[in-house]
């Protein structure tokens, strides 16, 4: 459940735009902003200290508009976005941003931009780290991984990629036998949205012939976005981190070689790896 609460018309004199005369004399931009968020809580309670107060949220939007110019006002909206994301328990926000003075050459009243971000569709304000988990076992499995690295190394920055492990395939009870997986994990840096690289794993699964036909069968090529930041998730289509990621020796073995400080409900990967090399039928250091 989701409610809404509007802050409308906050009104700010500040140097966004492409022209220099924009950026020395700078001009009104006028903001409304709407975040949703469960209300029930502080109706229940009547306490200001289990509601996100309106008053703080304008004082942070307000600040973040008055800061850093930007060119555009697309990311001018896509920082006051992130800006009310930041709130606990915002689930989501609707950004109108309105610039009633821009350098348009006809008459107008108005120009505004309209978006609706989720922790999980918001720009990142600075680049964030990823982590994604890459497998399969059939075909051209090592083709397929190597392509998708190649790939990754285009769209991320600062990639770093791990050893190939091979491990028994997970299967379902009753299931056929399936051959052996390879997998590997590999981190970046990127300011693409949470969703966004989401979409990069689908589109890397099915370039690679990937079919979600049976769950937990036999596939050319997986790819999970296994962390985002520090970003958590309980989204039916993405969760974050990635459930069981610590549990499994193919994803936390290579991991560790490549993040072995990152936490996983509080306990950094080496060690998790150290307990799990058993599992772990071969593993190749170079092979990309």
């Amino acid at each position: 459940m989701s409610d809404t609460i509007w802050l409308t018309g906050i009104t700010a004199h500040a140097y966004h735009g492409v022209f220099s005369f924009e950026r020395e004399q700078g001009q009104r931009f006028v903001l409304d902003v709407g975040y949703e968020l469960d209300t029930r809580e502080p109706a229940r309670t009547d306490s200001v200290r289990d509601a996100v107060s309106y008053a703080d949220v304008a004082d942070a939007l307000h600040r973040v508009l008055t800061s850093e110019p930007a060119n555009l006002v697309e990311t001018v909206a896509e920082r006051m976005a992130a800006a009310v994301l930041a709130f606990p328990g915002v689930r989501a926000a609707t950004v109108v941003l309105h610039k009633p003075e821009a350098p348009v050459s006809v008459p107008f009243a108005d120009v505004s931009l309209t978006i609706r971000r989720t922790p999980l569709t918001v720009v990142p304000l600075e680049p964030v780290t990823v982590a994604l988990g890459l497998g399969g076992n059939v075909g051209d499995v090592e083709g397929h991984l190597r392509s998708a690295v190649g790939e990754l190394r285009e769209v991320l920055d600062e990639v770093a990629v791990g050893p190939l492990v091979r491990t028994a395939a997970m299967t379902l009870p009753g299931s056929d036998p399936q051959s052996d997986y390879l997998n590997t994990v590999v981190t970046g840096r990127t300011r693409l949205a949470a969703r966004e690289v989401l979409d990069l794993c689908h589109r890397l699964e099915r370039a690679a012939g990937r079919l979600r036909e049976v769950r937990w069968g036999p596939r050319t090529l997986d790819v999970d976005l296994l962390a985002y930041g520090d970003l958590h998730s309980d989204d039916a289509e993405l969760a974050l981190p990635h459930p069981g990621a610590g549990e499994r020796a193919f994803v936390v073995v290579p991991w560790a070689a490549v993040a072995p400080g990152f936490e996983l409900d509080g306990t950094p990967l080496a060690p998790r790896a150290t307990r799990m090399v058993g599992e772990i039928l071969e593993t190749r250091e170079e092979w990309v």
